[in-house]
């Protein structure tokens, strides 16, 4: 049984909470009454995951550790390496902690793997499509900030649509921040965020396209902050998952049609097409691309398509999601013809869809001969990636 003692507590917050309970967050499957004050106090048989709290962790240091006995990280400190993290056996507890507190102490206990942040592979993120190196950080007054906005950078995605990538994060980490300020969590702005949908649904089909579209802009920007929000406040839970992207999966089609409805004309931009019937084609292709990302990962890479090579992570940018396909409307609602915003999302969700459809055969090829696939994102800091422009975009080395 794993126990959790934590030592140099500090009561400097990040993003409203404390070391010591973003460190409880994290570790959420070590029982509350697992939570020792004394370390000598935990049954021989036991193991015990000792942590400084004055230092900010990688979440998945946390559970890598907490799942890994016999082992310890050091990290390069003043006086030479300074063990910052351990998980060992009970009887082994009091000396590391001696160790942990003293920089200057001996941390060689026997059967104990001592770990570097280098040594350990567990740089691909992959929940979050991305690659970020594992980080342990001293926490101070001075650096409060500068972490912060360290976590904050860490809970969003590398590959996503230009919009979420470069318009929204200055103004969402100001949001979130106002957020843990006055105590909303993730699952109310997700709520907000749902009134928007439906607000923004109505609006379209009564032909009230601007300000159907500053609710979507609206409801699209709270989109990323409840699920920063969430990463930053370790509050992430299985609903709001759930919850936040079953609304991000149906919406978008919903919006394509109440837009049509909206114009009030049979056929769309003189194309002799009756609009209900683009509408068919926009949640026909839709759905057939949602459907070959999902093939693509349950079947040939256990990760998204769009971390399979740079192309597809370029290709994320652009390609027909709500985002990108809300540019479409704006133009064509500030350019007075609203029809040509439909059209052009119709053509493009048909388009992108055939692309991800070549990709999906091209990686079925290309399992069939070399077997799993394995994401560009794994192999960033080696030729032909390393330093190129797909790693400055999508990941956060600058090399």
């Amino acid at each position: 049984m794993v126990y959790v003692h934590i030592i140099n507590e500090s009561s400097i917050t990040l993003w409203g909470l404390t070391p010591r309970q973003r460190i409880l967050r994290v570790l959420k499957d070590v029982p509350a009454g697992n939570i020792v004050d004394d370390p000598g106090a935990v049954p021989d048989d036991g193991s015990v995951l000792l942590l400084r709290g004055d230092y900010l962790y990688d979440d998945r240091l946390l559970n890598y550790f907490a799942q890994t006995p016999a082992t310890m990280l050091t990290i390069d400190g003043d006086q030479g390496p300074l063990p910052v993290a351990a998980h060992v056996d009970a009887p082994c507890a009091r000396q590391m902690k001696d160790a942990m507190l003293d920089p200057g102490a001996a941390a060689d206990i026997p059967g104990v793997k001592a770990e570097t942040l280098e040594t350990l592979s567990l740089s691909f993120q992959e929940r979050l499509r991305k690659v970020e190196r594992p980080f342990v950080l001293a926490i101070t007054p001075r650096n409060r900030r500068d972490l912060e906005r360290r976590l904050f950078a860490w809970a969003y995605k590398g590959v996503t649509d230009l919009v979420t990538k470069w318009a929204w994060p200055v103004p969402a980490r100001w949001v979130v921040g106002q957020c843990v300020r006055f105590g909303l969590r993730p699952n109310h702005v997700t709520i907000v965020g749902l009134l928007l949908v439906v607000l923004a649904g109505v609006l379209f089909a009564y032909g009230q396209f601007g300000w159907g579209l500053l609710a979507g802009w609206l409801m699209t920007f709270l989109d990323t902050v409840d699920g920063k929000l969430a990463r930053v406040t370790v509050t992430s839970s299985r609903f709001g998952h759930y919850f936040d992207h079953v609304i991000d999966i149906l919406h978008p089609p919903i919006w394509y049609a109440l837009w049509g409805v909206g114009l009030g004309t049979p056929t769309l931009a003189g194309t002799g097409i009756a609009v209900s019937q683009w509408a068919w084609a926009i949640f026909i292709f839709y759905t057939l691309g949602r459907l070959v990302e999902g093939t693509f990962q349950w079947t040939l890479g256990r990760f998204g398509i769009f971390c399979w090579r740079p192309l597809d992570s370029y290709f994320r940018l652009i390609t027909a999601r709500r985002n990108p396909n809300m540019i479409f409307m704006t133009l064509s609602a500030l350019g007075g013809r609203p029809d040509l915003g439909m059209l052009a999302v119709a053509l493009w969700t048909i388009l992108t869809t055939l692309f991800l459809m070549i990709r999906l055969a091209q990686g079925g090829v290309a399992h069939a001969r070399q077997g799993p696939l394995r994401s560009w994102l794994r192999d960033v800091d080696q030729p032909p990636y390393k330093g190129s422009l797909a790693v400055r975009l999508f990941t956060h080395d600058r090399s």
